[in-house]
C-alpha cells in the first residue's frame, strides 16, 4: 500500500486539546471485523466485551517531564529543550531536539532554572534540529534526574497550542504507569481508570504488562510514498517472563487477547516464536506495521483515533481492514469523535 491510501481531511476542531472529564466516560467505538459492523458506545463500556480468561496486555511505561527551557548563554535566548533518551548515566550525555535550532552550536552552553544551577554544554550535532548535551550539575545522579523532573514540563504533543496545566501531569500518565522512559503517553492506556480495571479484575480479565518506552519517532511523518521505505526509530522494549506466560496462556486458551495500544501491539509483535507464542524479550525494537500483516499474538485491539498518514493509522489498518478502517473513520468524522491523544477510543474484535 501507498502512503496516500491513508489520507483524510480531519477537521482541526476534531484533535482533543483536553482530556475527557472522567478517563472512562470517553467515547468508545467498536468494530466488529467478523460482521462488519460500527457500534458507538462509552469506554467504560469495553467490559461488556471481554470475559474471565480474557487477555489485556498493557504498556506500562512511564512518561517523564522531557520538555524543558533553558537560556543560551550570553545572549539570554529562551531555548526549548526535549529530552529524548540518556546516553550516558555517568558522563549525564543526552540525546536532545532544541528549538530554535539556528541557535544552538558546538560549545554553547544553556542554563536552566532561576538559580541557573543546571547547565548543559552542546557537544555534538546529531540532526538539523538534534544535539548531544552534556549537563554539569554538582549533586549526586540522583539530585540530578530530581533537578530534570523538577524542571521539566509534560511533553504534551505540539497540536496542543494550549499551556500545560496542573491536570495534565496525571492525565498525560496512565494509572498503571511504573517504567520511567517514555516522552509521550501510550494513549490508548488513558482511558482505564482505577474503578474500570478493578470490575475487569473481578470479571477475571488478565492483564500482562508489557514496557515500550515511546519515543518521539512514533510520530515522525512518513515522507515516501513507498511505505516499504519508511524506517521507524528504534525504542526500548522489555517483555517479562511473567507477561509472555499470562498471553501465551491467553492463546492457548483460545481467549481473547487484546493489544491496548499500538506500542503494546508493536511490543508483541517484535518477540514472536516459531509458533506463535509471545517470548519474554528485553531490548529494541523498530518494528513498522503496515498492512498487509499477518498479526501473530493478539486478536483485538484498543487504540485512539490518529491522524492522517501516521505510522499507527497504518498498523490499526492492517489490523482492521484497510476499507472497514476507512469506513470507520469517515463515521468518526460524521460523529466528532475526538483524535489523537487525549481523543476517544476504539475497539477493534
Amino acid at each position: 500500500m501507498k502512503l496516500s491510501h491513508f489520507s483524510f481531511d480531519l477537521p482541526e476542531e476534531l484533535l482533543a486539546e483536553h482530556p475527557a472529564e472522567h478517563r472512562d466516560e470517553s467515547r468508545l467505538m467498536v468494530l466488529n471485523r467478523e460482521n462488519q459492523t460500527i457500534e458507538h458506545k462509552l469506554f467504560k463500556d469495553v467490559i461488556d466485551y471481554f470475559d474471565e480468561g480474557d487477555v489485556m496486555i498493557l504498556n506500562n511505561t512511564k512518561v517523564f517531564p522531557a520538555r524543558l527551557y533553558g537560556n543560551k548563554e550570553k545572549t539570554g535566548a529562551r531555548i526549548e529543550v526535549f529530552l529524548l533518551r540518556e546516553l550516558n548515566q555517568d558522563q549525564r550525555l543526552w540525546d536532545v531536539l532544541v528549538d530554535p535550532a539556528r541557535k544552538i552550536r558546538i560549545g554553547n552552553k544553556l542554563y536552566f532554572g532561576e538559580d541557573e544551577t543546571l547547565v548543559a554544554e552542546v557537544i555534538d550535532n546529531t540532526t538539523s534540529r538534534g544535539r548531544t548535551l552534556r549537563f554539569l550539575y554538582d549533586g549526586s545522579y540522583t539530585d540530578f534526574r530530581r533537578k530534570l523532573t523538577e524542571l521539566g514540563e509534560t511533553p504534551l504533543p505540539k497540536y496542543i497550542k494550549r499551556d500545560v496545566q496542573p491536570e495534565d501531569e496525571e492525565r498525560y500518565q496512565t494509572i498503571f504507569a511504573k517504567n520511567e522512559g517514555a516522552v509521550a503517553a501510550p494513549t490508548a492506556g488513558l482511558h482505564f481508570s482505577k474503578h474500570l480495571l478493578k470490575r475487569l479484575e473481578i470479571k477475571g480479565v488478565e492483564m500482562a504488562e508489557v514496557t515500550l518506552h515511546v519515543g518521539l519517532g512514533t510520530f515522525n511523518p512518513v515522507e515516501v510514498e513507498d511505505l516499504s521505505k519508511h524506517k521507524m526509530d528504534s525504542e526500548e522494549i522489555v517483555i517479562t517472563p511473567r507477561a509472555a506466560d499470562i498471553v501465551n496462556r491467553g492463546i492457548e486458551s483460545k481467549k481473547r487477547v487484546c493489544a491496548v495500544g499500538t506500542t503494546s501491539m508493536r511490543t508483541i509483535e517484535s518477540s514472536v516464536s516459531s509458533n506463535g507464542r509471545l517470548n519474554e524479550y528485553d531490548g529494541w525494537t523498530n518494528k513498522f506495521i503496515f498492512p498487509p500483516y499477518d498479526f501473530s499474538i493478539a486478536n483485538c485491539m484498543i487504540t485512539n483515533f490518529h491522524t492522517p498518514k501516521s505510522t499507527l493509522l497504518m498498523m490499526v489498518s492492517a489490523f482492521a481492514g484497510h476499507d472497514f478502517m476507512k469506513k470507520a473513520y469517515e463515521e468518526a468524522v460524521k460523529e466528532k469523535y475526538r483524535f489523537y491523544s487525549y481523543g476517544d477510543a476504539m475497539l477493534i474484535i
